[in-house]
C-alpha cells in the first residue's frame, strides 16, 4: 500500500506542476501581446520654467571670491564641477 500512495502523490505533484506551468505560460503570452499591443504614451515636453541639462555656472561676486581657482576652470570650460 505504501508505493501505491508514493506513485500517486508523485503523479500529483508532477500532474500540478505540469498544469502550473501551462497556466503560467499561458499569462504570460497573453500580457506580452497586451503590452505589445498598447499604444506608448507619448513622452511628455519639459515645461517652459524647467532646467535644460546644461550647466549653467554662479557668477555671483559672492560665490567667485571663496571658489578655488581649479573650480573657476571647470566652470568657465562649461563642465559641473567636481573640485570645492
Amino acid at each position: 500500500m505504501n508505493r501505491v500512495r508514493t506513485a500517486v502523490t508523485a503523479a500529483a505533484i508532477a500532474g500540478s506542476m505540469l498544469v502550473g506551468g501551462v497556466v503560467g505560460a499561458t499569462l504570460y503570452g497573453v500580457s506580452a501581446l497586451t503590452a505589445a499591443a498598447a499604444p506608448s504614451a507619448a513622452s511628455p515636453t519639459p515645461a517652459a520654467g524647467s532646467p535644460s541639462g546644461t550647466f549653467v555656472p554662479n557668477e555671483t561676486a559672492a560665490h567667485e571670491a571663496t571658489e578655488s581657482a581649479a573650480r573657476e576652470a571647470q566652470e568657465n570650460a562649461g563642465q559641473v564641477p567636481t573640485v570645492p
